[in-house]
C-alpha cells in the first residue's frame, strides 16, 4: 500500500516537472520571458523616473 502511494506521487511529481517544462519553454511565453530577462539589466527607466521624481521636488 505505502509502495503504491510513493509510486503515485512519483508519478505526479514528474508530470507536474513536465508540465513546468512545457510552460516555460512554449513558444507563446518565449518573447514575454526574454523581455523580462532583459528587465534586469535596463538602467533606462530606473534613471526616468529617478529624474521625474527629482523635477517634482
Amino acid at each position: 500500500m505505502l509502495g503504491t502511494l510513493h509510486s503515485i506521487a512519483t508519478v505526479a511529481a514528474f508530470i507536474a516537472f513536465i508540465a513546468i517544462v512545457w510552460w516555460a519553454y512554449s513558444p507563446k511565453n518565449r518573447k514575454r520571458f526574454e523581455e523580462d530577462a532583459k528587465l534586469a539589466l535596463d538602467d533606462e527607466d530606473l534613471t526616468d523616473a529617478s529624474q521625474r521624481n527629482k523635477d517634482k521636488k
